[in-house]
Parts: C-alpha cells; sequence; structure tokens
C-alpha cells in the first residue's frame, strides 16, 4: 500500500488488501494517547438483499484522493490537536468479511480521536464518489443507500494544489525502486 502524502495524513483508493493493524501502527505519535480505528468489511445482507455474496467497487478516481485530503483538513481544522489521519478505500471486487475501508484517528486524548474518525468515516461515505454494486441471490445492483456526493469544503486552489500534489507523487511512486515495506526498515 501507498505512504502518506503528508507526514501526518494517508489517503489512499486501492486495488490492494487494506491492513488496519498497519495504519493504526502507522497512527502512533509519541503526542499521541489514543488511537481509534474503524473498518468497514463486506457484509452478506444489505437492505432488503438476503445473501450477499460479494461487492464490486468503482470510483471516480481522480476525485477520490483530493476529496479524501479535503476531509482530513476539514477534520484537522475541527479538531487541531489531532495527530495523524489515516483514510484508506478499496475499489474492485471484494468478498465476505473483507476490509472495504479503514479510517485512523490519533490524538493526545480519546475524545477528540472517537469523534475524529467518526467524522472521518460519515464524511468519505457523504462526499467520496465511491459507489458499490452488490451481488445477492437474487440478483445484482447498485447499493440501495447511494445518494448524491455533497461537496467536502475546499476551495478551488486548494484542490488544484492536492491535484499536483498526488500527480508528483504518483510520478515519485514509479520511478522508485522502494516498496513501501522497504519504507518502514
Amino acid at each position: 500500500m501507498e505512504f502518506p502524502i503528508t507526514a501526518d495524513d494517508w489517503v489512499a483508493l486501492t486495488h490492494d488488501p487494506l491492513d488496519q493493524g498497519e495504519a493504526a501502527r502507522w497512527a502512533i505519535l509519541p503526542s499521541c494517547g489514543a488511537v481509534v480505528t474503524f473498518a468497514g468489511t463486506v457484509r452478506d445482507h444489505s437492505e432488503g438483499r438476503e445473501g450477499v455474496s460479494f461487492l464490486e467497487y468503482e470510483a471516480y478516481q481522480e476525485q477520490v484522493e483530493p476529496r479524501l485530503l479535503a476531509i482530513a483538513g476539514v477534520a484537522r481544522e475541527r479538531w487541531p490537536m489531532v495527530g495523524r489521519l489515516a483514510l484508506l478505500h478499496r475499489i474492485g471486487r471484494l468478498e465476505l468479511g473483507v476490509e472495504s475501508v479503514v479510517v485512523v484517528a490519533s490524538s493526545p486524548h480519546r475524545p477528540e480521536a472517537f469523534e475524529a474518525a467518526r467524522f472521518l468515516i460519515d464524511a468519505i461515505k457523504a462526499t467520496v464518489p465511491i459507489w458499490k454494486k452488490e451481488t445477492w441471490l437474487k440478483g445484482t445492483d447498485w447499493s440501495l443507500c447511494d445518494h448524491e456526493i455533497e461537496d467536502i469544503s475546499i476551495s478551488t486552489e486548494e484542490r488544484d494544489a492536492l491535484v499536483a500534489e498526488i500527480n508528483r507523487r504518483s510520478l515519485v511512486s514509479q520511478v522508485s525502486p522502494h516498496s513501501s515495506s522497504d519504507l518502514h526498515s
């Protein structure tokens, strides 16, 4: 999995498996006594659909990372004491029990970590263009809980800067000879 764009915010949209343990370990800082992790997993049912066997996530990929970074920015405005934030989401086919989304928030104290983590997952669901298709006993169709994508508070200049940083990071990762596991050593 790719590492953070900034020192304290890790955002990713990936086909690769998510590792909530790795994200939680990354979020630990000497100044933070609380780390809250939320993982959403694929379950065997949804509203009116028993026997769900797998999900397929699709995304408007060019918009996902800028929006995840914007969510992290808003969280930092609301809870300035947070240490690290991780906002990670899968795309592609996911089987039952597999993590589809992981958010992590660290802070000096637990109330802010819990509040920030709750905000992160709720904001992802409301503002990031990711959709899921469900396959269940009686068919395949888009999730019934899909909704209009809301805008996250970010200026055009900030969005352009985030897109430029994401593009720069993509170029750097293409020429980097190190895997993510090498970077932790």
